[in-house]
């Protein structure tokens, strides 16, 4: 219900008890409303001892921290043996391309 709730059914209660003058058989007005009074009374004094409850509790911040040591570097993976190349020769340089002797005539 909380405050708000207790304020209200204290302000019903206060318009019932001294704002209606009406009559209903067998319903009286102004006990209703003295009834509504010390409801919303005792809902705002519990919403405040709850709210005042509330507050008391202690809370606690944690700051969680994560920090990265400096990492060595990582290991190098071990050199794969290789068989022995043996070295080239540099290719010898070529000759530039023959030309073809041109076709012999035909005979007669």
């Amino acid at each position: 219900m909380g405050i708000g709730g207790g304020i209200g059914l204290i302000v019903v209660g206060a318009i019932m008890s001294f704002g209606v003058s009406d009559r209903i058989d067998g319903v009286n007005l102004t006990v209703i409303g003295y009834i509504c009074m010390a409801a919303g009374v005792l809902a705002l004094i519990l919403a405040v001892a709850f709210n005042a409850q509330r507050n008391n509790t202690s809370h606690r911040e944690v700051i969680e921290q994560r920090t990265t040591p400096q990492a060595a570097p990582a290991p190098q993976a071990a050199p794969v043996a290789q068989a022995p190349v043996a070295p080239q020769a540099a290719p010898a340089p070529q000759a530039p391309p023959a030309q073809a002797a041109p076709p012999a005539p035909p005979a007669v």
